[in-house]
């Protein structure tokens, strides 16, 4: 799916989208994440081993949310009419604004899972014919393939088809580091970027998709 410089941006921009909002996520949360659910997994397996009912609840909560998320994203992709990325995209920045504004009403656990929501969905954006897609935010998967790509050029492979990967790795990085400054500047206020680069990125895969 990395197989154009448009899919290589538009799957950076995403990452990057990603570890923004991860980043706020987890700073609010104190450790829990709004788009890494095998980091939620295992703090949920470590909070039932050591009885902490309501942290591994709260995990469970997260994980359930970022999978109704995915299945939404998925059903939107499955729906009537070609090309679906503007309407994945243009539903995700919907749900990061009402994110942004459920805080603005004192309502911070729906902000919260509204942006969960958010990240599950983003994953239906490379989404094609009910195929898993390409993972947008997280990148254990880009690393791996970094690793097998990097293996393969020294064995006689493609010499540079890790570096979409590592650009994806990169991007989320990137992205966390504004976002973790973003929160200490405006807290979960912070949202309305991402709700802002999610209806630019629609609007403009809308108008480039017959390009």
């Amino acid at each position: 799916m990395l197989d154009s410089r448009r899919n290589v941006a538009l799957a950076c921009a995403l990452s990057a989208l990603a570890g923004y909002v991860d980043a706020i996520g987890f700073l609010r949360l104190g450790g829990l994440f709004v788009s890494f659910m095998s980091g939620n997994s295992t703090r949920m397996g470590v909070s039932l081993a050591e009885g902490q009912w309501w942290h591994a609840a709260t995990s469970l909560g997260l994980i359930a949310l970022f999978v109704v998320g995915a299945a939404a994203g998925s059903l939107i992709v499955l729906g009537r009419g070609a090309n679906r990325q503007p309407w994945v995209l243009l539903a995700e920045a919907l749900l990061l604004a009402a994110a942004a504004l459920c805080y603005a009403f004192g309502l911070s656990s729906a902000a919260v899972a509204a942006m969960v929501l958010a990240m599950g969905l983003e994953n239906a954006v490379f989404q094609i014919e009910g195929g898993a897609g390409l993972g947008l935010t997280y990148v254990t998967g880009a690393l791996v393939k970094v690793g097998q790509l990097l293996a393969a050029a020294l064995t006689g492979g493609a010499h540079w088809a890790w570096v979409p990967n590592l650009l994806l790795w990169a991007a989320l990085v990137m992205g966390a580091l504004c976002g973790a400054l973003a929160y200490h500047w405006i807290n979960l206020a912070a949202i309305w970027f991402a709700a802002a680069a999610a209806l630019a990125l629609s609007a403009i895969v809308a108008a480039t998709r017959h390009r």
